[in-house]
């Protein structure tokens, strides 16, 4: 291996060792060492690329960052999808449902809150995002027998934002990003290619990130994760946390294992069935579902 590329990879074992200071030292020890001439400055530049790169994956994402980062997934979404506003009083009635969970929940306050929108769309599908934008579809609604199923499928999404699923998956690819740029940067120094022309093309990545949480959904574990924390979501409200499984259930009848609309982003309802069974128990709740029967016709019914 040629000493360049050794250079620049001693540099990312440091980097990701100390991030917080390593990464901007190491870069402007780098230009130095190049401007003086005791390295090329094809891998002066490679180190500090990749300096830059692994510093910015050790970077902590804001509640702000978090809020704009979901605001841009959200706008995503109504590129595909239409929000449906023919009737209001459901739309509020889905937040109230969501109010008071988040309310009971270990992360009431966002940077600009919790929001339900319906999505115009026969589709049996459910969105989050990390803004607190969480998207319904009329056919899932349609698809609920009662408020506490509902709730359960808000509760799920209100999991993913609390365990803050979407922005672990950033993180997960601002790491993967860097490796990549530590390796076509160490590549192109050891061939001596322009470094900055090289790297270029994965800064286009990170847009992809917005594609692939809406396509292709969540990890199996961080959906069986949203699960269980559902159901203390739910019964920290007062809701029966069997909801969630009677929701499933009627996805279960209605998709089986079809492709497309919950099965494309989520674990087939079986599977989630199962995984749920293994913790519902451990809450003991009373029943109170058919109180809020009358509440839910009146106002679910699309």
């Amino acid at each position: 291996m040629k000493t360049s590329v050794k250079i620049v990879f001693s540099g990312l074992i440091v980097c990701l060792a100390f991030p917080a200071l390593s990464c901007q030292s190491f870069a402007a020890a780098a230009q130095i060492a190049g401007a003086t001439g005791l390295i090329d400055q094809n891998t002066a530049d490679a180190i500090t690329i990749s300096s830059q790169a692994i510093g910015r994956a050790a970077e902590e994402i804001t509640p702000e960052q978090e809020y704009y980062i979901g605001r841009a997934v959200a706008a995503n979404i109504l590129s595909t999808y239409k929000l449906w506003d023919r009737n209001p009083r459901l739309t509020a009635y889905v937040n109230q449902i969501c109010n008071a969970i988040v309310i009971n929940s270990p992360r009431p306050d966002i940077f600009n809150g919790y929001h339900v929108m319906l999505l115009d769309s026969d589709e049996i599908n459910a969105f989050a995002t990390s803004g607190g934008h969480i998207f319904i579809t009329r056919g899932l609604v349609a698809a609920a027998k009662g408020e506490d199923a509902l709730a359960g499928v808000i509760a799920h999404e209100i999991a993913h934002i609390q365990l803050q699923h979407s922005i672990k998956s950033i993180k997960t690819s601002r790491i993967t990003q860097a490796l990549l740029v530590t390796g076509a940067s160490a590549a192109g120094a050891a061939a001596g290619y322009d470094v900055n022309e090289l790297t270029d093309v994965f800064n286009e990545s990170v847009g992809e990130i917005v594609t692939t949480m809406v396509n292709n959904g969540y990890s199996q574990t961080q959906e069986f994760d949203a699960d269980n924390t559902a159901l203390g979501l739910l019964a920290a409200t007062g809701y029966n946390p069997s909801g969630l499984i009677d929701m499933l259930r009627e996805l279960e009848k209605i998709q089986g294992s079809k492709s497309g609309g919950f099965n494309k982003t989520h674990p087939t309802p079986a599977q989630r069935i199962a995984n749920a069974q293994k913790s519902v128990s451990k809450y003991r709740v009373a029943n109170t579902a058919a109180s809020r029967q009358a509440r839910f016709a009146a106002n679910a019914g699309i």
